[in-house]
């Protein structure tokens, strides 16, 4: 129990970082959608999946090979020789596709960028700024040195609020506006390669251990690649199909209920460099105490966040957008919500296949699920508009949960009297938000407030949570 206690306070850390990083987005999101166009705002959004989608092929799955394989070492050379043998070969292949980009800019910049070749040519820059910082992000990860991690983590991501901000609200093009993305990479590559270097020294690699760092990583390639088509590509597909004004429509609802995902990140984070030390020492019984625990904490916020987030959809995007986006994508957000709690359940269990080092297994249901996803919604899209995109994502999720879960059972159990409570407090909250109706926002805020005191409040009368388990969720908090 003392071992969790450490662990849900490094969650506490994490998660509130996550909570900003979150709230950025929807900080960003009236900036962006009141002082653009919708297609030069749907401009921004492919530029922001594209960033998501390039480091899961250019870093080989090499962020997480090191988190596997380095976070129990404690020998400064064997750090020194895996991180930079690591770091070599992503460089290496950052380097080779983000030429790619620079030469192809011209049919980028005509298939989903509105023909705007200016931001295809400083796309190339970014994503190579961008794949470097996934790495370096994560040699903190791999650490533990979670406070280092959540501090570049915001200075990253608020950097380019700051910036990005100032140039939208002062009238700049969508070009300059990604320039102001570009500075706040540099920077905050400069800031993290340096304190590596302060910390572990410089070492030229011998690439003594990068055969079975690559066995390990590359396998995840598809896996990481098939995630991103079903999280990210419904927005090429959009805006390929119909035009980069519905990419405008559907995102500010997909990032509303993809919010839930901050409270996931905490887990998917820190689960893989925990695990691995007790599961080495074959201590079965801690790893299935770390699951269970996980998607318990997970559920307990996750299921009324999904609900409310579902009932106040069309309120919170008529104050944070337009009444234009409010009305053509409050729909998309229940169905994001959805899928994001299932995928975050996902990403707690699905560890055990990285434990057994079934990298395969994974790369195999993510390839299933995102083959599913994009047949669909090339199928789909054309006729059914934006809603088809956020149903067929839903699909793929519960595919890739099932699948999943047949790898996980003997680590792993649902609590499901648990689960049938969280969502009857729930309901009950969401019959509350629905009655009173609120519609600017300060009504919101203080809807949210009652809402979640309402649940809370229920959930421990239904008895819902254990004493320890209380004492464990306030540890998070930094509350003994």
């Amino acid at each position: 129990m003392n071992e969790y206690k450490i662990f849900v306070q490094r969650i506490g850390l994490v998660g509130i970082a996550n909570l900003l990083v979150a709230l950025s987005s929807l900080i960003l999101l009236p900036i962006l959608t009141k002082n653009f166009s919708i297609d030069d705002y749907g401009i921004w959004v492919q530029i922001n999946t594209t960033i998501a989608l390039l480091p899961n092929l250019t870093t080989l799955g090499l962020p997480y090979t090191m988190v596997r394989f380095l976070s129990a070492e404690t020998d400064k050379k064997i750090i020194q020789e895996g991180f930079y043998s690591i770091l070599s070969m992503v460089l290496i292949s950052t380097v080779i596709v983000a030429l790619l980009l620079l030469v192809f800019s011209k049919q980028i910049a005509l298939a989903i960028f509105n023909g705007n070749v200016n931001v295809a040519i400083i796309l190339s820059a970014i994503v190579f700024l961008a794949c470097l910082n996934a790495l370096l992000l994560n040699y903190f990860r791999t650490f533990q040195e979670m406070k280092k991690y959540s501090f570049f983590l915001l200075m990253q991501t608020y950097l380019g609020v700051v910036i990005v901000s100032y140039l939208a609200l002062e009238g700049y093009s969508i070009y300059m506006v990604a320039l102001g993305l570009l500075l706040a990479n540099l920077i905050t590559f400069l800031a993290m390669f340096a304190l590596i270097i302060w910390s572990i020294g410089f070492k030229i690699p011998k690439f003594t251990h990068i055969r079975e760092y690559l066995s390990f990583g590359v396998p995840t390639i598809p896996g990481n690649l098939s995630s991103w088509i079903v999280n990210s590509s419904d927005r090429y597909v959009i805006g390929i199909f119909l035009s980069a004004a519905f990419v405008g429509y559907y995102s500010p609802g997909y990032t509303l209920g993809y919010s839930i995902s901050m409270l996931m990140a905490p887990f998917s984070l820190l689960l893989p460099s925990v695990l691995p030390q007790y599961y080495d020492k074959n201590n079965i019984e801690k790893v299935s105490s770390f699951l269970n625990y996980s998607t318990k904490y997970f559920l307990l916020i996750a299921i009324p966040s999904a609900f409310g987030l579902s009932v106040l959809s069309k309120p919170l995007l008529s104050v944070l957008t337009t009444p234009e986006i409010a009305l053509n994508g409050y729909l998309i957000t229940p169905l994001t919500a959805l899928s994001t709690l299932i995928f975050g359940v996902y990403a707690i269990i699905s560890n055990v296949l990285v434990l057994e080092k079934k990298t395969k297994v994974i790369g195999s249901i993510w390839i299933i699920a995102a083959t599913l996803n994009l047949v669909l919604n090339i199928v789909l899209v054309p006729y059914f508009g934006i809603i088809a995109a956020a149903t067929t994502t839903l699909l793929a999720y519960v595919v890739a949960f099932i699948l999943t879960l047949r790898y996980s059972t003997k680590f792993f159990n649902f609590d499901y009297k648990f689960i049938l409570k969280s969502i009857t407090a729930s309901t009950i909250m969401s019959a509350f938000i629905i009655f009173i109706n609120p519609q600017n926002l300060i009504n919101i805020i203080i809807t949210i407030i009652i809402s979640t005191i309402i649940y809370f409040g229920l959930i421990l009368v239904l008895k819902g949570i254990k004493k320890e388990e209380f004492n464990l969720f306030k540890a998070m908090f930094g509350k003994n």
